[in-house]
């Protein structure tokens, strides 16, 4: 078992999102280089662009793994009129005609160490040779330690010395918004609701010294698999390719339950009393199934209303094991009131005596 040598706190990629715009928002801190730490497929790229859209800023993405050190230091060449050689800076590095955005040094940890001495001057100096990087730009690297499993070459203290630092980690809350915001397969979300110990199994990927194994990344290539017109074989063949045999096993093991329970729009036609109680889910997978499939149908104001109701009627499950129908209820009110207001649907949802009944006894339970 490592110890902690990035002596920081893990954060999640929101936090790191949000500090990063008010990090570009200060034009001194600007000025100052960031350093993404964290395991493969955690959202370390995706967030930095984010941040660039954020402000309509510029962004040059430099994988510095693809790249050689004469392509960040620029061409040489003689000057007969100086009798000097001279150096040509590379056109991807932003010129005074930009005067701010984001320079992203990614796998910086990871690129060939004569190449990070060019990546070095741009974090320490702000530039490299007669190359200037303009005062606006924000610099932010990204990279794995060593004990994240990936090739990494170390860094020294005194690069440290001149950085933020941020320990990014995956968070399962934050791994689901994004995963609602990005319309997932309501299957994927509904086992990493139950199971967020698979959201990422990078320690016991390296413990047991196996190649493939479970990744934020990972998980979104499963829900495009299981939204494809795939067969059934291929996809457990994809499946297996991208998150290892035993996690797929798990998975699929656990999705045979959540698609042979409840059927979310037999559910929507359904009576409220009885006939919607004989169709609630009985078991916990099918509980979290129920939900985020309910979620993805609820598209108009009709089905909002009527999801509201099925919602209120959760306890009347009539299951054999104990199952979290008030923790249940409180995320699909939530998630529903956020669609609802995504959506422009947020009238039904104000008007739905369910969701007053809802709002008006977690004010209660807030007070008490």
């Amino acid at each position: 078992m490592h110890t902690d040598p990035m002596n920081i706190p893990p954060v999640s990629i929101a936090a790191v999102r949000q500090a990063l715009i008010e990090q570009f928002a200060d034009p001194t801190l600007r000025r100052r280089a960031s350093m993404l730490w964290g395991t493969r497929g955690v959202g370390k790229s995706s967030v930095v662009r984010q941040v660039a859209e954020h402000f309509g800023a510029p962004l040059v993405d430099l994988r510095l793994t693809t790249i050689e050190p004469v392509d960040i230091r620029g061409a040489i060449y003689a000057d007969d009129s100086r009798e000097q050689t001279v150096w040509f800076p590379p056109e991807f590095l932003p010129g005074p005609e930009q005067p701010e955005g984001i320079l992203f040094l990614d796998e910086l940890t990871a690129a060939d160490q004569r190449l990070q001495i060019s990546a070095y001057s741009l974090i320490l100096d702000r530039r490299v040779g007669k190359y200037q990087l303009p005062d606006g730009w924000l610099v932010v690297a990204a990279g794995n330690a060593a004990y994240h499993g990936a090739v990494s070459h170390d860094m020294g203290t005194a690069l440290a010395d001149r950085m933020f630092h941020f320990n990014v980690q995956t968070v399962i809350d934050a791994f689901l918004d994004h995963a609602l915001a990005n319309d997932f397969a309501p299957e994927v979300m509904a086992y990493l609701k139950v199971r967020p110990d698979k959201l990422d199994d990078t320690h016991s990927q390296l413990a047991n010294d196996h190649l493939v194994g479970a990744s934020p990344r990972g998980w979104e290539d499963v829900s495009n698999v299981l939204r494809s017109d795939l067969s059934d074989s291929a996809r457990r063949i994809f499946v297996q390719g991208r998150i290892g045999a035993a996690n797929a096993a798990e998975f699929f093991g656990v999705l045979r339950e959540i698609q042979a329970g409840t059927d979310v729009l037999q559910l929507l036609q359904a009576e409220p009393g009885e006939a919607t109680a004989a169709l609630l889910p009985k078991t916990l997978d099918g509980l979290y199934g129920m939900l985020y499939a309910l979620l993805a149908v609820t598209t108009d104001e009709p089905r909002m209303t009527r999801a509201l109701e099925i919602i209120d009627q959760l306890p009347d499950a009539d299951s054999t094991e104990p199952l979290p129908i008030r923790e249940a209820q409180t995320l699909a009110m939530e998630l529903l009131f956020q669609k609802a207001l995504e959506r422009g649907l947020e009238g039904a949802v104000l008007q739905s005596p369910v969701y007053l009944r809802y709002a008006e006894q977690r004010a209660q339970d807030e007070a008490g």
